[in-house]
């Protein structure tokens, strides 16, 4: 069949695509003040118009938009999400982290970095784990690690992932200092957004598994919002693993918020306290009931 005769077919599209109407555009030789003038740009790739504050709802549908069709795309069914500090060393980095210490002060608070390195190990090795399972269902990808992208705990996720030859995501923000996804994200799979909104979206929409590791006040957003989602009933019970009870407890006293009668003493069920990416994992295995 030629091209002609194909064309004739009744399932082909009568109108180009996007991608072709832009590149008559820039093919257009006709140099005039007209077509210079930036309203004459096509809307759709008009960067500067895009950027305006009245096209802010168009942007969040984008980045609602971008990691999600490009996850179906990859096959990503669910994730098994691992949140915590973008601060503690990995094992290997300890005794640097301690170099740089030059008060008593400073090298208190290196010293407990350094004590919950361990954690780095330990987010490693439950991302090596999950993703061993190589678990398909559907023809979907399940329990594929996914991190915010970032070093230190993000780091250790993404790597243990690669350790067991997997993919694995990276959901990276934009922020005023440097911010770069780490080695290990997979390069088609490291999304970086603008909103914090619809980046803990995409964290949760696929989420199967959640875990959380000592952090500072992004880990604690994250896990919060996370309680209260499945506190209110927005969403589903799924594994919440707590690793570092004794970190936890000693910033976050759960209990009392029980004894002042805030949440109920169940509410503390939500999640389960953890140490190990074994304990993790055989829990993700008895809530799901896995083989």
């Amino acid at each position: 069949m030629t091209e002609e005769e194909n064309e004739k077919r009744l399932h082909r599209r009568r109108f180009y695509k996007a991608e072709q109407e832009a590149s008559f555009a820039e093919s257009q030789p006709h140099l005039t003040p007209q077509t210079q003038d930036p309203a004459y740009r096509l809307a759709f790739s008009d960067t500067e118009f895009l950027l305006r504050e009245e096209l802010r709802p168009v942007r969040f549908q984008l980045e609602l938009l971008k990691t999600e069709m490009l996850l179906e795309e990859a096959k990503i069914g669910s994730t098994l999400v691992c949140y915590g500090s973008a601060r503690i060393p990995s094992p290997e980095m300890a005794e640097a982290a301690l170099k740089t210490a030059t008060t008593p002060e400073r090298m208190a608070v290196v010293e407990r970095l350094v004590a919950n390195s361990k954690y780095y190990e330990q987010a490693r090795n439950l991302g090596r784990i999950a993703s061993e399972q190589a678990i398909v269902e559907k023809g979907m990808r399940q329990f594929v690690v996914c991190s915010g992208g970032g070093p230190s705990i993000m780091e250790a996720a993404n790597r243990g992932a690669v350790d067991a030859g997997a993919e694995t995501v990276g959901l990276n923000i934009v922020l005023p200092h440097e911010q770069a996804p780490n080695n290990y994200v997979t390069p088609h799979l490291s999304f970086r957004f603008h909103y914090f909104a619809l980046r803990k979206m995409h964290f949760l929409l696929r989420a199967r598994a959640v875990a959380v590791f000592p952090g500072g006040f992004g880990t604690l957003d994250e896990f919060m919002e996370l309680l209260t989602l499945v506190q209110t009933g927005k969403m589903k019970p799924i594994p919440i693993l707590l690793f570092g009870k004794e970190f936890w407890n000693r910033v976050i006293n759960f209990e009392a918020l029980a004894e002042e009668g805030v949440i109920n003493p169940d509410d503390l069920k939500l999640f389960t306290w953890v140490e190990t990416a074994e304990e993790a994992w055989a829990e993700i295995k008895r809530f799901y009931e896995l083989d």
